[in-house]
């Protein structure tokens, strides 16, 4: 008995013809086969056979940018939400240093500018993720996008954990260890952007997936961001290497490089103690790695934002900022 091919088939037959006939999914095509995953028109086998096809030809910034706007039509913002100035993916984790970029987020909070951070945490063993370093700094994690928007309006600061913007993002991501390998959802999840902040900072953990984020960022439309090879994936400097990075703006893009601001002679930390994350934040302790990555993913923000463009300006801005972290430990607080 002949069955008609479901809907969603025709997707999968796009990415998997071959190396002669296989291509890239359109903006449209991506936005249409997202959508009908995210709601519920795609059987298991199809968006396992889908997820795998587009991770082993290498995702296109037209297939991120048409899976962003699914993602991102199905989400709405809550009423109060305050305009955001810097949204903050993280969604990669920590293995070899402490999560310094957290420290760098409640800094630029504290001075007014109102960030917010979204991933998730769980899908790959061995890591520390944003929220195990939000709880050991006494700063609460929202339970939904209404929280995450008192939050910003009471410290400047709130973390959306993914399942609260899409469940089935967040299924799907938990897929790597069944799947055994990170699919184009570690990507998207990047470019939600999901209270439509003016800027935005971008860490990637292969080089080769800037491309890929400045070509779908440009298609999106996004105000201004900032990409860059972050330390395991996070949105964090790394103090010690040259730093290659693409501003995404209206006009364009830019690709610039920094130079290092530390010596290149670093250790991975084998403690990965939280509590030393807590007392450099609270100038009870000092760490001189940790210090220059906070200090130096703090100038990449201010960049992001737009407020300063060279290196030695940044880093200068971002360094006074750091040292009066005072009011944003106060106001985190309250």
């Amino acid at each position: 008995m002949l069955r008609e091919p479901h809907p969603f088939a025709r997707f999968v037959n796009i990415l998997g013809r071959g190396k002669s006939f296989s291509r890239a999914l359109t903006v449209e095509e991506a936005q249409e086969s997202m959508g009908m995953i995210l709601d519920g028109q795609a059987l298991p086998e199809q968006i396992g056979a889908y997820l795998m096809l587009l991770r082993f030809k290498e995702e296109a910034g037209s297939e991120i940018a048409g899976f962003a706007m699914a993602a991102r039509a199905r989400f709405a913002r809550p009423a109060g939400t305050p305009k955001v100035d810097l949204d903050w993916p993280s969604y990669a984790g920590k293995k070899r240093q402490l999560p310094w970029y957290i420290l760098a987020a409640l800094a630029i909070a504290g001075t007014g500018r109102r960030v917010l951070m979204h991933g998730a945490d769980g899908h790959t063993a061995g890591r520390i993720y944003s929220t195990q370093a939000l709880a050991a700094l006494g700063v609460p994690v929202a339970r939904d996008a209404a929280e995450a928007a008192r939050h910003l309006n009471a410290r400047n600061f709130a973390y959306l954990p993914l399942p609260a913007i899409s469940p089935k993002l967040a299924e799907m991501l938990g897929l790597r260890p069944i799947l055994g390998l990170r699919s184009p959802v570690h990507s998207l999840v990047r470019a939600l952007n999901p209270f439509d902040a003016g800027a935005s900072l971008l860490g990637v953990f292969h080089p080769g997936y800037m491309d890929i984020h400045r070509d779908a960022e440009v298609i999106l439309g996004h105000a201004r961001t900032l990409i860059f090879r972050g330390d395991g994936g996070e949105a964090e400097r790394r103090p010690n290497k040259p730093c290659e990075l693409f501003t995404v703006h209206e006009a364009g893009y830019d690709e610039r490089r920094w130079p290092a601001t530390i010596d290149p002679r670093q250790t991975p930390d084998e403690d990965m103690n939280l509590d030393r994350l807590a007392a450099v934040w609270r100038g009870e302790a000092g760490d001189a790695y940790g210090e220059a990555a906070a200090i130096g993913t703090i100038a990449l923000a201010l960049t992001a934002m737009g407020e300063t463009r060279e290196p030695a300006e940044a880093q200068g801005a971002a360094a006074r900022l750091w040292a009066a972290r005072d009011r944003a430990r106060t106001i985190l607080a309250a």
